[in-house]
């Protein structure tokens, strides 16, 4: 009888470990809006400004100035997406100190950063963060009971499966 492994066995793929990140009741909110969506995303902000007050904001260059003076809330501002500002931001996220991404972002228009913004979205997902990108989702996100909780967020290692012979 033959024991042989067949080649697929061989490349069974091992589950992956899971780090987990606690969420705090106050979450740490980025809000982005590409031009053609700066107007919406300040509507949205300004009818939820009494639940974004709660937590810590966030928000790319113009975007974090339009939404700190419009609504008198304190928005930490990194620098405008296509000069940095979504590469900062994804460091932050990378780094576990963003929670929750609200961007609304313009699927009709090329912009210059796409590549940026690509590499952004697929840090959200990387690190397991919510991510709104238009009304609705951002209405579902900041209306879930779990915005006034602590969460657990569970985020794959990677680096554990990268640095395996």
């Amino acid at each position: 009888m033959d024991t042989k492994k067949s080649s697929s066995d061989d490349q069974e793929k091992k589950p992956f470990l899971q780090n987990v990140i606690r969420m705090s009741k106050r979450k740490r909110i980025v809000l982005i809006a590409h031009d053609n969506r700066k107007s919406e995303l300040l509507a949205w902000a300004k009818w939820n400004k009494k639940l974004l007050s709660k937590h810590d904001l966030f928000g790319t260059g113009t975007t974090g100035g339009i939404i700190s003076k419009e609504l008198g809330l304190d928005v930490h501002r990194f620098k405008s997406g296509p000069l940095g500002g979504d590469q900062q931001v994804g460091a932050k996220i990378s780094n576990g100190e963003i929670d929750m991404m609200i961007f609304f972002w313009d699927p009709m228009s090329a912009q210059p950063h796409d590549v940026d913004v690509k590499a952004l979205l697929r840090l959200a997902v990387l690190y397991n963060i919510p991510v709104a990108s238009n009304r609705s989702s951002a209405d579902f996100l900041i209306s879930s009971p779990l915005l006034q909780e602590e969460y657990d967020r569970r985020i794959d290692d990677y680096a554990a499966v990268l640095i395996e012979p």
